[in-house]
């Protein structure tokens, strides 16, 4: 329920391959309209970024417990130490809206801190901040965390390391554009024109970290077989 078969080297890889193989910026293109508007500063940007972390890592614990204990098939088992069989109840239709419900009470939450304690990021980001209550790559990490169906901790080794990726994300668009703000860019690229082509050349970029596999859990990797079993099984043979 906590770790399961991961290892602490398994949930290190878990978390490299979070925020750079399967970032969800560059590979599955997932919260690109918060990246888009609000990318035009780092500050804001790394503001942004920041507020996503916490809302996706807070959020994706919660519906890791709202998914055990609630809506899974028999999530209701737990109730039978108090006398009640509820293992059959099946809420999985509402999944859905108890995950967006849980991730829009943390935004809230999280705009009312941020209005209160840093007044001018919180006119920077505008509608934007509000607008994390729907952002897909917060209900897309989620969604994949319990699609997966990883432990406790893993579940927060990835949620963690999604909201930093695109979080590095983010923040590597808006260096770049700050630099291409006062560069000599053809006048038909200016814009969102040469914001794509980055975009790509930063997916590809990110592609280069495909073939780590540390995150496997030690319990699912086969040991390859022996010399001694491959002799035996050939000798076995007809």
């Amino acid at each position: 329920m906590w770790t399961g078969a991961y290892e602490p080297l398994n949930m290190f890889g878990l978390l490299i391959q979070a925020v750079f193989i399967e970032n969800f910026l560059l590979a599955n293109f997932l919260g690109m309209c918060t990246y888009l508007a609000c990318s035009t500063k780092l500050k804001t940007a790394n503001g942004l970024g920041a507020a996503v972390v916490f809302v996706l890592t807070v959020s994706g614990i919660l519906n890791w417990c709202v998914h055990r204990f609630v809506t899974a098939p028999g999530a209701f088992s737990w109730l039978s130490a108090i006398g009640i069989d509820a293992s059959k109840i099946d809420l999985g239709f509402l999944e859905f809206l108890l995950f967006i419900s849980v991730i829009a009470g943390f935004v809230q939450i999280l705009e009312i801190v941020i209005e209160k304690m840093a007044p001018a990021l919180y006119l920077s980001l505008g509608l934007y901040l509000p607008l994390i209550a729907v952002n897909c790559a917060i209900l897309g990490a989620c969604l994949f965390a319990v699609t997966r169906d990883y432990p406790f901790l893993p579940n927060t080794v990835y949620v963690f390391g999604s909201g930093m990726g695109w979080w590095l994300a983010i923040a590597l668009i808006a260096a770049i554009r700050e630099k291409l703000a006062t560069s000599d860019v053809i006048p038909a690229l200016r814009g969102m024109g040469i914001t794509f082509i980055m975009t790509g050349l930063m997916a590809m970029a990110f592609q280069g970290f495909t073939g780590i596999k540390l995150a496997n859990p030690t319990g699912d990797l086969e040991a390859p077989p022996s010399q001694k079993q491959i002799t035996e099984n050939v000798a076995a043979e007809p």
